[in-house]
């Protein structure tokens, strides 16, 4: 076999090599990188997540009210509301790590907009827009469940 083409074969089995690797690495990197509600650097873009529930509103956050958790800081209104939200985060983080609920029912991730959220059953839902959420509302039940049945796939 000339040697060029053995070159060849080396280099591609290489690239191939390298390929994966990488494809690897930043697979394991976006399972390990926390929570994907982020924006501009703090979960659900500095919102106060208990106000959803207190107040009936999307209300923004403090910095100097933050809490660290589940790897994102986050913002609040008042020193009341964090610490409520400290004792049991679960209670008021949105669902699906806070990408978009009508999104996660149908099978895929998508960014989400504080400000397009609703309450169900004592749970933070929210969603890529305004005109989303109108969507998923004309069914909560049926996009709740189908979130709910899809997410562990969505966001393995």
């Amino acid at each position: 076999m000339p040697t060029h083409a053995l070159d060849r074969r080396i280099v591609l089995r290489a690239s191939a090599a390298l390929a994966l690797a990488g494809a690897t690495l930043f697979a394991w990197q976006g399972a390990r990188a926390g929570p994907q509600y982020l924006r501009d650097g703090l979960a659900l873009g500095g919102y106060d997540a208990v106000g959803y529930f207190d107040s009936g509103d999307a209300i923004r956050g403090d910095r100097r009210y933050a809490h660290d958790w589940n790897g994102a800081t986050w913002h609040f209104a008042s020193a009341g509301n964090r610490d409520r939200f400290a004792a049991d985060p679960t209670a008021y983080a949105p669902e699906y790590d806070g990408f978009c609920a009508y999104a996660a029912a149908s099978g895929y991730k998508a960014d989400a907009d504080p400000e397009a959220w609703s309450i169900v059953d004592g749970r933070l839902y929210v969603n890529y827009s305004a005109g989303i959420k109108r969507r998923w509302e004309r069914d909560i039940a049926g996009y709740v469940a189908k979130a709910d049945a899809r997410w562990p796939s969505v966001n393995p």
